[in-house]
């Protein structure tokens, strides 16, 4: 199998910096594994890595959708293995970063995931598609979460190709799309780290990071979400947050402290959710730096074997 490296865990953890530093290391290109850094124009709220940071090392999966498309799981492990291919056949390491559980997860293992075409799961889509028309995005969400909660829970309302899709499944399987019949296989020899540092120390710097997004133009991100409300990328975490003070129902400071609380939430449940369903090498380089070089001969050991 292909080898893979991948560095996943909570927001404002480090992984942008590890992925260049090892990149350069072990002669590596970058595939982003974020659910949000697909979207132009959004960059300041998805922590977009800058071309200074890139240090030349090639990033792919950022900046190739518009804010008004969606983006799936299917879509990132389809063009995820594309890059995966594209970069081993030049003889360069792949490399894996992003906080998106399920995207990391359904690249590495061989989840089967997007539409199928045959006429049964055709009549079933048409179907749910006419309901949604009829009805609304958020009335197919509620079949869904009638039918599958399990499902429902993890998928927006909004993303209706994802809803119906979960639907399908379950009307054809009789089982979640969140738990399929066989367990999943990897598909490649990967090496997944996990960064992690301690809770308090976590928060605070994901408080500062909202500070400096806010500096650095946050609110005007924002703006262009609020003008496309309805679209799958403005649910994202840093941009929703604010509608209700464009509404002129919260104060600035208060959707700022939204912002940081969810964020916060979000990370909290990015690392229950890479323990409970992911093997990896966990490391806290926040505040053990000098464990680096050992995390560095673990990786070169893996790629010897």
């Amino acid at each position: 199998m292909k080898k893979v490296l991948a560095i996943t865990g909570p927001t404002a953890v480090g992984k942008t910096a590890l992925s260049i530093y090892l990149a350069e290391k072990f002669n590596g290109e970058i595939v982003s594994g974020d659910s949000m850094q697909v979207y132009r124009q959004l960059d300041i709220g998805t922590a977009k890595v800058t071309e200074q940071e890139k240090k030349s090392i090639p990033h792919y999966l950022i900046d190739c959708r518009e804010i008004t498309e969606s983006y799936s799981a299917a879509d990132f492990q389809c063009e995820g293995r594309k890059y995966i291919e594209e970069i081993t056949a030049k003889g360069k390491l792949p490399i894996i970063v992003g906080g998106t559980g399920l995207y990391i997860q359904a690249l590495l293992y061989d989840f089967q995931l997007g539409g199928q075409n045959e006429p049964e799961t055709s009549a079933i889509r048409e179907k749910y598609e006419e309901y949604a028309e009829n009805n609304s995005n958020e009335a197919l969400w509620q079949l869904l979460k009638e039918k599958d909660l399990k499902a429902a829970e993890v998928i927006h309302f909004n993303n209706r190709k994802k809803v119906i899709r979960a639907l399908e499944v379950f009307e054809t399987t009789g089982y979640s799309i969140t738990s399929p019949k066989e367990k999943p296989k990897p598909v490649y020899d990967y090496f997944l780290i996990g960064l992690e540092t301690e809770r308090e120390i976590l928060y605070e710097r994901i408080n500062q990071r909202v500070e400096l997004m806010m500096e650095q133009g946050l609110l005007r991100e924002a703006k262009l979400m609020d003008q496309n409300r309805s679209v799958q990328a403005a649910q994202g975490i840093g941009y929703k947050e604010f509608f209700p003070y464009f509404d002129q129902q919260l104060q600035l400071e208060e959707a700022v402290g939204q912002v940081k609380q969810n964020s916060r939430r979000y990370a909290k449940r990015q690392l229950t959710w890479f323990k409970n369903r992911m093997t990896a090498h966990w490391i806290d380089l926040v505040m053990h730096p000098e464990k680096l070089p050992d995390l560095e001969r673990s990786v070169a050991q893996w790629l010897d074997q």
